[in-house]
């Protein structure tokens, strides 16, 4: 079997690994072992992360709609009750957005719901 040098592709996996690491602080930009833990590490948190992006933005759309609720007199689950009741399919993110950015919207859908 012939003799096969790895230089090039070792340094070419190195110099792939060592690119996803710039900007980590410490042996983890620079040292190869180091870096490729850390790219591990990384990795299961954004998988976490993205979990945890989906219910903090259902707790930000809670809030922003109850914040609005409360000005006009009702509870957030109280009107949530009352969507489900009256059948209307608006979903949270919808909800929240019109409250922010439209508000006499809003209390249109809160007089209809009521």
């Amino acid at each position: 079997m012939t003799r096969v040098k790895k230089g090039v592709n070792a340094l070419k996996s190195r110099k792939n690994i060592l690119r996803k690491v710039k900007g980590y602080r410490h042996g983890r930009s620079t040292k190869e072992r180091q870096a490729n833990e850390a790219i591990m590490h990384a990795g299961t948190y954004s998988f976490e992360h993205r979990r945890d992006k989906k219910g903090d933005f259902r707790r930000l759309w809670n809030v922003r709609l109850s914040a609005l609720l409360k000005q006009n007199g009702t509870s957030y689950s109280k009107f949530i009750y009352l969507l489900k009741k009256k059948g209307i399919a608006l979903d949270r993110k919808i909800l929240a957005e019109t409250a922010l950015k439209y508000p006499e919207t809003l209390k249109k859908i809160l007089d209809a719901v009521r």
